[in-house]
């Protein structure tokens, strides 16, 4: 299973977006990161709907490995991990722009 958190933010409906994968917690590199990735980061966690999805590491710079980049989704999807994206892997890149997300819940 996948597990998603969201860290820094002052609540577990925003932060910097987190996931857990292969064992480590690690973030997403915000290229093309938009309001259709962050919708479906609160429908996972059952946060309400979208309100905004900085980049630019705005909720901090995570640590550990960076999972995928390039995140395209609908907005329609059930799971992140339904949407098209670079393969998951760990990737060792910079974490200057690491994907938040702000929820409504």
């Amino acid at each position: 299973t996948v597990s998603l958190r969201l860290e820094n933010g002052g609540s577990s409906c925003a932060g910097r977006l987190e996931i857990h994968y292969k064992g480590q917690w690690g973030t997403v590199y915000a290229v093309l990161w938009d309001l259709a990735d962050a919708a479906v980061v609160c429908r996972e966690l059952e946060c309400g709907t979208a309100v905004s999805a900085p980049r630019g590491a705005h909720f901090g710079r995570g640590s550990g490995p960076i999972v995928t980049a390039y995140v395209q989704c609908s907005g329609t999807e059930r799971a992140l991990r339904e949407c098209q994206s670079a393969s998951w892997d760990h990737y060792s890149c910079s974490h200057d722009n690491d994907a938040g997300v702000v929820c409504s819940g």
